[in-house]
Order: structure tokens, then sequence, then C-alpha cells
């Protein structure tokens, strides 16, 4: 059964250069934050990435000694059985909901579970029916 809750994901942007993947990462490593969840793309010279830690602050903290800012944004995260069709239950669920989806991501493993990250036109009510 898939269980969702309410998180809170940094995003920012900067410059894409090669190596910077690795730049950000050492730069939250080193203040001993994990990543529980990321998703990093670039855009036309742009660098943009969500990432949902176990401390923002000090991952906010870190990202500041890049001279990056990062911003807070609400979103949920959905944990769900790593199986055929799971994804499509939590999609038809906010769905038959009314709520839209803005953007989701995620990962699944050889595990028994995989997480995806939600953002939505109420995630309050998606988390709400996804754990009903």
């Amino acid at each position: 059964m898939a269980k969702a809750k309410k998180v809170k994901q940094l995003n920012f942007g900067m410059p894409d250069k090669p190596g910077l993947l690795s730049e950000v990462t050492a730069a939250i490593a080193a203040a001993k934050v994990n990543i529980s969840s990321i998703c990093a793309y670039g855009m036309e010279g742009k660098a943009f990435f969500m990432i949902v830690t176990d401390s923002n602050a000090k991952a906010k903290k870190a990202l500041s000694k890049l001279g990056l800012k990062a911003d807070e944004e609400d979103v949920f995260a959905v944990e769900m059985p790593n199986k055929s069709g799971e994804l499509q239950k939590i999609a038809r669920k906010i769905a038959d909901a009314g709520i839209n989806i803005i953007y989701m991501y995620g990962t699944a493993s050889a595990g028994k579970s995989s997480t995806c990250i939600f953002s939505s036109s109420d995630n309050a009510k998606a988390v709400k029916v996804i754990n009903k």
C-alpha cells in the first residue's frame, strides 16, 4: 500500500558547467546532509536542481557557500510497492480527486519499494486521497 507525506524540496538554478553535480553534492555531503530525492537537468545553458534532504537548513547553508540561494517548495513524497501498476494507481487516485499533477520524478531500484516526488494543484488533498 502506498504512503504519502508532505515534504519540502529545495529548488535552485545556476549556469551549467561540467562537474556541477559533483560540486553541489560534495557541498551537501560535507554538511553531513543526506539527499533522499533529486532531479537535476540542464537546459539552454542553465542547470536546475530539485532536492529533498534530511536537513534543508543545513543544505541551504552549504549551498550558500557556493553562492547559491535555494528556495523551499511544498511537495509530497509517495512511497509505494515496486511493482507493475503502482504508479498508475496513485495517478488515478489523484486524477479522480480532480487534482492536477504539475510535475513528478522518482526512481525504482531492485528493492521492494520506490519513491516519487510530486507537485500538484492541491498537495494536501493529494496526500489525503493517497493515504485513504
